[in-house]
């Protein structure tokens, strides 16, 4: 279950005040010479210049919740997959659990151990808050991901997803198309996780503004609690329901699974369907096409491989080489990318496993 930061952007990465494109991201944290650019600026970004290259020894300690769904289990996977690319990383993790005693006594763990620096998902982060600062006041540097911590005394870096620009993707990529059809009134229904969650209402906050810049609203909205069983039987009850649908937003591509059985099961496909998340599966159905989901926005899982990256940067006194900057940011926000038909070859090395 994703969440979101208190600090969302429509279009990148937010790094203090300004947005920079989140395919910058990866590129930042790494190395472009400024050897032929005298500009102080250039020179400047350039300090942290060969950011990959074998650097001070680090230990970066590393605690999520348990796989209970594709997307933590592509966290868990993708931070331990680049940590293994840096052979100056000596990577940390603690067992997974979705229990919050048990993950505050498994960081506490890892503050006893002295790791350089922390990268941690936290179940919930509020109630990891606590933890979390008493790291940052021994002096082990946390990168918050993805569930944001209240106080920002607790960690150093926040990175992590965009949950107001999937609704905003998702809904211009099915307003436009609407529009372009020349729809009038269209009978446009959403498919959420859990409707309490602040993710979720955020998600449905930027689908209903984006809509309405087309002058098109939702007909109709049910949650499916981001499992695949609700995920089929909400479906199943909206087909039921609506005897025309032209197109369906389902926020989560893990509880997409169901959502598609219970449209194949019913024959239907008068409608099109966008996605949400950026799961292999979504994309794999994508590319083959001939059925009714033509797209998926993400919330991508590489967040986790980014973090490492990030502390590492942190832990080694290194900034990002690509930014005029001496530190890495504070935060940073990741774009939700649309993927459809024609980029799907691009995306698809970036999806994980529902």
């Amino acid at each position: 279950m994703r969440d979101q930061s208190p600090r969302p952007t429509r279009r990148g990465v937010l790094f203090g005040g300004a947005v920079v494109a989140a395919g910058s991201l990866a590129a930042a944290c790494t190395s472009n010479s400024a050897k032929d650019d005298p500009s102080p600026a250039a020179q400047a970004g350039s300090l942290g210049g060969d950011n990959d290259k074998p650097g001070k020894q680090v230990t970066i300690g590393f605690s999520a919740p348990a796989a209970d769904h594709g997307w933590i289990a592509a966290i868990a996977k993708n931070a331990e997959g680049q940590a293994k690319k840096y052979k100056d990383v000596t990577f940390k993790p603690v067992e997974p659990t979705n229990d919050i005693n048990q993950q505050i006594s498994a960081v506490e763990s890892l503050i006893r151990a002295k790791v350089d620096v922390l990268v941690i998902l936290p179940n919930d982060g509020e109630q990891l808050n606590q933890v979390a600062r008493k790291a940052m006041d021994a002096g082990i540097p946390v990168v918050n991901l993805d569930r944001v911590f209240p106080d920002k005394l607790s960690y150093r870096t926040w990175v992590g997803g965009d949950n107001y620009g999937m609704g905003v993707s998702a809904g211009h990529y099915i307003g436009k198309k609407l529009k372009g059809k020349g729809a009038s009134n269209p009978v446009i229904v959403e498919i959420q996780g859990i409707a309490t969650l602040p993710l979720t209402q955020d998600r449905s906050k930027g689908f209903a503004d984006a809509l309405k810049s087309y002058g098109y609203t939702v007909t109709a909205k049910q949650d499916a609690k981001f499992t695949v069983e609700s995920g089929n039987q909400v479906a199943s009850n909206l087909l039921q329901a609506h005897k025309k649908i032209d197109a369906l937003w389902n926020h989560d591509d893990d509880q997409g699974v169901g959502v598609l059985a219970a449209i194949k099961q019913s024959g239907r496909k008068e409608f099109f369907m966008v996605g949400g998340a950026g799961s292999a599966n979504a994309m794999r159905e994508i590319k083959t096409g001939g059925g009714v989901l033509e797209a998926t926005v993400t919330y991508p899982p590489t967040m986790a491989a980014s973090a490492i990256k990030l502390g590492r940067l942190i832990a080694q006194g290194k900034g990002m080489a690509d930014l005029v900057e001496l530190q890495v940011p504070q935060s940073i926000t990741l774009a939700s990318e649309t993927v459809f038909k024609d980029n799907v070859d691009t995306y698809m090395p970036l999806g994980f496993e529902s």
